[in-house]
């Protein structure tokens, strides 16, 4: 993937960059992959808002993806390689030999005609999944499952890779894109390849309008709002926080550690801070 730049016809326009789209070969997605998906605008069932800053955006369509990889023995072609508005990275139209077609995260290097497979003897070759103890030690994967049979829940981004760095007993530990080291059990599987589309983190927006484009609305400043809206509202001109950070609700924020007790914890080695 390269990236395009555009003439400074408005200052929004002279620092924009975007994708060139040169790696899709297919533009119109296979219909009987994709689902309606209604716009939530960050509120829950009750119509409360549980995350900011979000709604408008162009109408999109949600489309299936094989995150399980579980056509456990029957290999697939790579008909078609096509873009998702629901993520950064791109996605691979599989046909496999039984008729069915699937869409997985189309990892780098990945081309039409290739055949993938997932199984436990499949070759180490991007797209292909299997279990990590049959994965060697220091190779790339990506669609990691936290939860033997739950499917890939982790490592889902452009341009992401875990590496496997050793294995010991039932386990194997990985080295993840945000730097912790975790420890997984050897039956979770995952898919070799790193993702295509590593140069998504280089695009620069150049205007607020393209956010919004995406489902982005605008987030004020604390210390712009009242005191009524926020503990750091209110004052006369710039008034300083007088406090330590908080959130809109007066929960310590910026370095107060806020995640429970997880039975997973005992998993991480090193965390990612």
């Amino acid at each position: 993937m390269a990236l395009k730049t555009y003439n400074p016809t408005s200052p929004g326009r002279r620092t924009m960059t975007g994708a060139t789209f040169e790696e899709l070969t297919k533009v119109a997605p296979q219909k009987s992959l994709l689902v309606p998906l209604k716009k939530k605008a960050g509120r829950n069932s009750r119509g409360v808002i549980t995350v900011r800053h979000r709604g408008g955006g162009t109408k999109r369509k949600l489309r299936i993806i094989d995150f399980k990889r579980d056509k456990v023995g029957v290999p697939g072609r790579v008909a078609a390689i096509e873009y998702d508005p629901n993520r950064s990275a791109r996605i691979a139209l599989i046909h496999y030999v039984d008729g069915e077609k699937r869409y997985i995260l189309a990892p780098l290097g990945i081309g039409l005609g290739d055949t993938v497979e997932a199984s436990d003897d499949a070759d180490i070759k991007p797209g292909n999944a299997l279990p990590l103890n049959s994965i060697p030690v220091g190779t790339l994967v990506h669609n990691v499952e936290l939860d033997i049979g739950r499917g890939g829940q982790i490592v889902h981004s452009a341009g992401a890779a875990a590496e496997i760095l050793s294995k010991e007993g039932k386990h194997v530990l990985l080295h993840l894109p945000s730097g912790e080291l975790r420890k997984f059990h050897n039956k979770c599987w995952a898919t070799v390849g790193q993702l295509g589309n590593i140069d998504h983190k280089n695009i620069k927006s150049g205007k607020a309008g393209r956010r919004r484009w995406l489902g982005w609305r605008p987030s004020v400043r604390g210390s712009a709002m009242t005191p009524r809206d926020h503990p750091h509202g209110g004052g006369e001109g710039r008034a300083p926080r007088g406090m330590p950070p908080k959130t809109p609700w007066g929960k310590p924020a910026l370095g107060h550690k806020t995640r429970r007790r997880r039975i997973s914890d005992k998993m991480i080695l090193r965390r990612r801070k």
